[in-house]
């Protein structure tokens, strides 16, 4: 594929021009054409000016956001998408970490954290074609979007993606799931991953309905299903432990059956369960639907490897595995003599901002271009599909995020009364949790310190970033040079050994 595939926001104008009365977004308000979402983009960025810099967008789930996240890049501006729930800590942490000038609120955001917000300027519009705003010519190297990663300093890490990196991922994307006019894709991920631009950016860069429901959200699965049903979905973008437990739910419901319109189920994030996918192939209906393993990381923009594992076009496997699959066609990759995947091609990050060295560390430029070290170890089966086989550090992935435990120990260790804190993550049937284990420094009162680290952790840190348990402990356990052993320190005081 060529380096140089369409700006996507060029793409979705293309398309509002030639689809206006197209249904665009279905949220809770009711549904969007795409001439109405395009005048509204047009008047987000006539609301910034021209090159506004990094723009926070406080995030909720509707066409509101949407328009922020398109109306920022016709600005010729950068994206950041942060949580409204985060504490104001956590969102002026994120802002500055980022460097954001300005943030949107899609909603009315009481709380004051840093930069001017912007709100009452950007009312519903849902009449004729406001003017155009002040559209910028992109350039491939002009930063997309600013998203962030768990980090080892118990800060997050902003990972910095140019629009040529975003514009290859969906133009190959697109074209891997098939998508078009007519369909309708659930938008499932968090606003604040970028699973998310997934979901969002190659529905509306083809002709698709992006679909927004409080049912998929809800944690109920006969709602979720009901949904589906409802309003027609025919992709869904799932974490894996997600689909785990929809499958679970439909074994357990006397083999239930995905509606009709289902055609495609993309899953990804974390390790497939061979159990709950030999579950799925028992399923009614499912030889019909496309399963599709994808594999990416947010410095190698979206999906960059991808396999069938059911439906019809899957190939036959024998051992019934759940491989990572092959490249994308925008993607290089080399695989190094210890095992490490590393990606290359035109959708690599521009780095971490503002850190060189960790840049420098995770982006190597080989001979043959430049690469990120993803950190995954992968095994080539005969048939030139990828298999995972784990990792050469301590990351765990926790419902498809990404989650360094040195961030979580960080985040346990700024309270005055842990001395020492050592986190890892633990299966729990198809997903993985992140426990926890503290000692208590002199300062502690004596009182329930956990009670106070969830406290603490609640006001301070993202859900993902919360063990699921915390238990205080005399003593860790330490390797022979000093350094917490995570593992053994779990395998003490979990087993008693």
């Amino acid at each position: 594929m060529p380096e140089n595939a369409p700006d996507v926001l060029h793409q979705f104008l293309r398309t509002a021009e030639r689809h206006p009365d197209t249904v665009a977004v279905v949220d809770g308000n009711g549904s969007w054409t795409y001439g109405q979402l395009r005048a509204r983009v047009h008047r987000v960025a006539a609301v910034l000016g021209p090159r506004p810099g990094t723009v926070g967008v406080l995030t909720d789930r509707s066409a509101n956001t949407v328009a922020a996240l398109l109306g920022v890049f016709a600005a010729g501006g950068t994206y950041c998408p942060i949580d409204p729930c985060f504490s104001a800590d956590r969102k002026k942490i994120l802002a500055d970490t980022a460097g954001c000038r300005t943030v949107l609120a899609v909603r009315p955001d009481p709380e004051r954290f840093g930069p001017p917000v912007l709100g009452p300027e950007l009312q519903d519009s849902r009449g004729a074609l406001e003017r155009e705003g002040l559209l910028v010519q992109p350039r491939p190297d002009d930063p997309a979007y600013v998203l962030f990663t768990s980090g080892s300093t118990g800060r997050p890490k902003p990972v910095v993606t140019p629009r040529g990196a975003i514009a290859a991922a969906v133009d190959s994307l697109a074209g891997l799931l098939d998508v078009r006019a007519g369909e309708r894709v659930l938008q499932f991920a968090s606003l604040n991953w970028d699973t998310s631009f997934e979901e969002i950016l190659p529905a509306l860069t083809h002709g698709a309905t992006l679909v927004f429901d409080d049912d998929a959200y809800a944690g109920s699965m006969p709602r979720f299903l009901r949904m589906l049903d409802r309003l027609g979905v025919s992709v869904l973008d799932l974490p894996t432990a997600f689909w785990h437990e929809l499958v679970h739910h439909m074994v357990e419901s006397a083999g239930l059956a995905l509606p009709e319109s289902v055609r495609t189920v993309v899953i990804g994030g974390e390790a497939t369960s061979r159990a709950r996918l030999d579950d799925w192939r028992g399923l009614p209906g499912t030889d019909r639907i496309r399963l599709v393993n994808t594999y990416g990381c947010t410095e190698t923009t979206l999906v960059t490897h991808a396999a069938d594992l059911h439906g019809p076009r899957a190939r036959p496997r024998g051992d019934g595995s759940a491989p990572i699959g092959r490249a994308l066609p925008h993607v290089r990759e080399l695989i190094a003599e210890e095992g490490e995947l590393l990606v290359g091609g035109p959708s690599l990050a521009l780095g971490y901002r503002d850190l060189p060295e960790a840049t420098a560390e995770r982006f190597p430029v080989l001979a043959s271009g430049r690469y990120f070290r993803t950190g995954d170890r992968v095994r080539r089966a005969a048939d030139g599909e990828l298999h995972h086989e784990g990792r050469f550090d301590d990351q765990i992935k926790v419902r498809g995020i990404r989650v360094d435990p040195a961030e979580v120990e960080a985040q346990l260790c700024a309270h005055a009364s842990v001395a020492s804190a050592a986190a890892t993550g633990v299966p729990a049937g198809d997903h993985t949790i992140v426990v926890a284990y503290v000692t208590a420094s002199r300062q502690a009162d004596g009182g329930d310190l956990v009670a106070e680290l969830r406290a603490h952790l609640r006001q301070h840190s993202p859900s993902h970033l919360r063990p699921n348990r915390i238990t205080v402990v005399p003593e860790l356990v330490h390797t022979a040079s000093g350094k917490v052993d995570r593992r053994r320190t779990h395998h003490r005081y979990a087993t008693g050994a």
